[in-house]
């Protein structure tokens, strides 16, 4: 394309070697392979922060081999932000590069005080993927999900929904969020009832947030066969340097709805600091060590992480590289990574 053409015409020239840093993993039992490490959007991508740094961020985590991105209605700010900026970055940098991407977005949660702007119901669900779609740019998401589980819709519902969501092509796979085991089973049946198997279910896990563990999720997703993508490997920040002394000023600790303030105590910096020092022994920094270890999960299909430069980000990508955990290592994790440590559970 010729020089001539604005800025804006050009396409990203992605680096050659991309698929040579992250490996990729088998999505349950389905044909979809996806990076260990998936890209979310939820934090710094809505529209109070640089473009031009949210874009950067964005062509880099492509250039590592994070082909997934991970997008919701709900992320922003506002509301429907961030699927606007990484919709920018599609059409202007990576509109080449549609067919080596995987685009995943969300409906559920409250988007207004319309009761046609939460919740399970079809109307609420295929009237926000149409809007997700102008949003990103693309005809389809790979993925779609339900974001958050809703009681007051039947299931069924919302079974019929994501089906219909897969025969219209406006996606390929479904998904599910924040589901608890029975109900994640439940879905599970009445989407391959409809011929839309479940293709992956996006939970909280880290070390400090052992709940799949315990709950029989990591196990019924096994036995069902599909994936697991987890949110919050790093628990919110609480499984880096962080907190280690003291709560820094603007830190997301002092206004999260995810955090609890009192729950950031000497217990909780003493656990860490312990970790901390497994992760030197091994020539690692204490967030590459746990999204190591939830990567480990034979469950786990990849893990989300967010960054807020290229630097964060290529650090975290350099987990993949690790030494294997050895037993011993796993029995420190065990000893001081102890589930509830610091985080506010569900």
């Amino acid at each position: 394309m010729s020089d001539t053409f604005p800025h804006y015409y050009r396409v990203h020239q992605a680096a050659e070697n991309r698929y040579e840093q992250v490996p990729y993993r088998r999505t349950g039992r389905s044909g979809l392979d996806l990076p260990a490490f998936s890209f979310g959007l939820w934090q710094k991508f809505g529209a109070d922060y640089a473009f031009d740094k949210q874009r950067d961020i964005i062509l880099h985590a492509f250039d590592l081999g994070i082909t997934h991105f991970d997008n919701a209605n709900r992320y922003g700010p506002p509301h429907r932000g961030a699927e606007q900026t990484f919709g920018r970055v599609l059409r202007k940098e990576l509109s080449g590069y549609r067919e080596e991407l995987v685009l995943s977005t969300k409906a559920g949660g409250a988007m207004g005080p319309s009761p046609y702007l939460k919740g399970g119901s079809r109307k609420n669900l295929l009237g926000s993927l149409d809007l997700s779609l102008r949003d990103l740019g693309t005809d389809y998401v790979d993925i779609f999900y339900h974001h958050t589980p809703d009681e007051t819709t039947p299931l069924e519902e919302t079974a019929s929904a994501l089906a219909t969501a897969v025969r219209s092509g406006k996606a390929l796979y479904v998904g599910i969020s924040n589901y608890k085991t029975d109900r994640a089973a439940a879905i599970a049946q009445l989407l391959k009832a409809e011929g839309v198997p479940l293709l992956i279910h996006q939970p909280r896990y880290s070390i400090f947030d052992r709940s799949i563990d315990q709950n029989g999720l990591a196990q019924l997703a096994l036995d069902e066969g599909f994936g697991l993508i987890v949110y919050s490997p790093l628990a919110q920040g609480l499984l880096t340097n962080k907190y280690l002394e003291s709560i820094p000023e603007g830190a997301r600790a002092e206004n999260s709805e995810f955090l609890d303030k009192s729950l950031i105590d000497e217990t909780y910096r003493q656990r860490t600091a312990e970790l901390v020092k497994l992760a030197e022994s091994r020539g690692q920094s204490l967030a590459q060590l746990a999204l190591q270890w939830v990567l480990r999960n034979p469950a786990v299909t990849s893990a989300l992480i967010g960054a807020s430069s290229i630097e964060q980000l290529d650090h975290n990508v350099q987990a993949a590289q690790g030494p294997e955990l050895t037993d011993d290592e796993l029995a420190v994790i065990d000893e001081f990574g102890v589930h509830g440590t610091g985080v506010v559970l569900r």
